[in-house]
């Protein structure tokens, strides 16, 4: 990098064409909603056979080729910014040298030398002629050193100011040339294979070029606001707001785990965020996939006659023990995702709105909240939180119920906006005989519960501030009755189905208003009178005791019938026979007097 061509830079030029590449990002985006929300949904609705398969699934390849082409226009916008924000710091550094050392009787010159006067130190009686000096920019100590003395012994004091001009103009250069350098292979990095098929190499390529500006642009990233350290959901939402485009694109770009998981923000900045994490992760899980050999036979064939063997073969031994434990976790996390996927795709099926992604992580057991429906414009939103067990593998189970309940909803709804959210937002117990009695899974997930409901209602944009009610299931509710007493519940209704106990012994406990706590428990449900001894409540004062819980008449709950619904996992299975989801849809949608009570 030499001074002309650093003087000559424009670091808008640069930017103006980053800004370029925020709205083709935005149409790719636009795009891709048209196909998931509007065409595919279309498909979906009025063809059926092959041939309509084969349309979805080319529809679906171009989807997610908009979706790639989001990301990675996100991507270079963000490191052309980065480029520009590095070389305008060198280049004001430029600019200002050249400045100070006018002022001073110094010239800069086009080869970055600097020319200096003719000067006399004081009590001398001839002046000393004046010269040129070239900076060397950062130097040794001992440099340094012979660069001081130098300076004190040259009989011109002008000498010693231009020196240190034309150090600082090398050191402009350097950083300038550095910055070249470092951005030349970030940007050439940002290029898609010529294939028309993103692949999942396709998608691990974007989190390492993602890991590559990053890395590039600290002094950019450190330039830009960040959110609030443990921000609450009306802090994070003020962040977010005052933020320009150009600074939201390289949050998103850069930060997309970070900027998915915070409570507050709007539910479609945080489902593109969390949707590129679960891109960039299924891609991970893939490739892991692809690396694992097949499967040997399990068994051997029996030589001795038509019976199946019972003898395992030892090629399939070594196999699972080296990769068996591997395999399945990866199987389990791709079961998820691919689950959340479908759930995207159902989009339009018989009116089911779009799907949102508010929260995903594949740390531990995995994490994942998606809706039906958007709940920042929902008049109604279920949050619905799962029990033991729970997992991202399993979370199909989990959104289908709550698909169930939408539709029920939305049946009763009159017209108004309906949203029902999965919660996995928490390491739920993994075994129901070795976990499940413990009281700290609740305990611990509580606080991020509570969190999540203020933030709907931060983000909540109707007139009213939308009617949340929160919904638990087994283990769910004890976490629920955990966040009712450990904060404050922002919540207008509270479902219990299948409650072994809410570590609260009354409804006054629960933060909501009088009359709005709901309970369903099943014929020959076992769970709550096994789990009242480890997660009941304690009660006095009404001449009760301990380990209450919520679908005994001394709680105060509401008592709702749930109709031939048996057994502990029955309360959303979309039966007619059934009154257990008629009964939850009306709460959700405060149709409260559509509730049949139990005789």
């Amino acid at each position: 990098m030499d001074l002309a061509t650093l003087k000559a830079f424009k670091p808008s030029e640069y930017e103006e064409a980053a800004g370029g590449y925020r709205p083709t990002a935005e149409m790719a985006s636009t795009a891709k909603d048209a196909i998931d929300i509007r065409i595919s949904a279309g498909v979906r609705n009025q063809l059926k056979g092959e041939a309509a398969e084969a349309a979805l699934s080319a529809l679906k390849g171009l989807s997610q080729n908009f979706h790639y082409a989001q990301t990675e226009c996100g991507l270079v916008g963000t490191a052309l910014n980065g480029f520009a924000f590095d070389m305008a710091v060198a280049k004001r550094k430029l600019e200002a040298v050249i400045e100070d050392a006018g002022a001073d009787g110094c010239t800069v010159n086009p080869d970055g030398s600097v020319s200096y006067p003719e000067g006399k130190r004081p009590g001398d009686d001839k002046l000393t002629d004046g010269g040129t000096v070239t900076g060397r920019g950062e130097g040794s100590p001992t440099t340094d050193a012979l660069e001081r003395q130098a300076v004190n012994l040259h009989p011109n004091p002008n000498y010693g100011r231009a020196v240190a001009y034309a150090n600082r103009v090398a050191d402009a250069l350097t950083e300038a040339t550095e910055a070249d350098t470092k951005w030349a292979p970030k940007l050439s990095a940002l290029k898609a294979d010529d294939e028309l098929k993103v692949s999942a190499r396709d998608w691990a390529d974007v989190q390492s070029d993602t890991g590559g500006v990053r890395e590039a642009g600290k002094a950019y990233r450190d330039s830009l606001r960040e959110a609030p350290k443990n921000g609450s959901p009306q802090e994070n939402a003020s962040w977010w707001k005052g933020l320009s485009p150009e600074d939201r694109s390289a949050h998103l770009a850069l930060n997309a785990a970070a900027v998915g998981a915070l409570d507050g923000l709007p539910a479609e900045t945080r489902d593109e965020a969390n949707r590129t994490v679960l891109a960039q992760a299924k891609a991970q899980v893939q490739l892991e996939l692809d690396k694992i050999p097949s499967e040997p036979t399990r068994y051997s064939p029996n030589p001795n006659g038509t019976y199946p063997a019972v003898i395992q073969n030892s090629s399939w031994s070594k196999w699972n023990e080296r990769y068996g434990e591997q395999k399945a976790r990866a199987d389990s996390s791709m079961a998820g995702m691919q689950a959340i996927e479908d759930c995207f795709e159902s989009t339009g099926e018989y009116g089911l709105p779009p799907a949102y992604l508010l929260g995903f992580d594949t740390e531990k057991n995995g994490r994942a909240i998606v809706a039906n429906g958007n709940p920042d414009t929902a008049d109604h939103t279920a949050v619905y939180v799962p029990g033991a067990t729970s997992n991202l593998g399993g979370i199909g189970g989990d959104v289908e119920r709550m698909t169930n309940l939408w539709r029920e909803s939305e049946a009763m709804a009159g017209g108004k906006e309906v949203s029902t959210v999965t919660w996995l937002g928490y390491d739920a117990p993994q075994s129901v005989v070795k976990d499940a009695p413990f009281r700290h899974y609740a305990e611990d997930g509580a606080s991020a519960f509570n969190k999540f409901m203020d933030g709907l209602n931060v983000a909540n944009t109707t007139d009213s501030g939308g009617h949340h009610t929160a919904i638990g299931h087994s283990y769910g509710t004890t976490l629920i009755g955990s966040a009712a007493r450990q904060g404050e519940l922002n919540v207008d209704d509270v479902v219990f189905a299948g409650s072994p106990g809410v570590q609260v012994g009354e409804v006054s406990q629960m933060d909501v208003p009088e009359g709005h706590v709901w309970s369903e428990e099943a014929e020959a449900d076992p769970v709550p009178d096994l789990g009242r001894f480890g997660h009941g409540g304690s009660q006095w004062h009404f001449g009760g005791g301990v380990a209450i819980i919520p679908s005994d008449e001394l709680f105060g709950a509401n008592q709702m019938a749930t109709g031939t619904s048996e057994g502990h996992s029955e309360y959303w299975d979309p039966d007619t026979d059934m009154d257990s989801l008629r009964n939850q849809a009306a709460v959700v949608t405060g149709q409260y007097g559509k509730v049949k009570l139990e005789e």
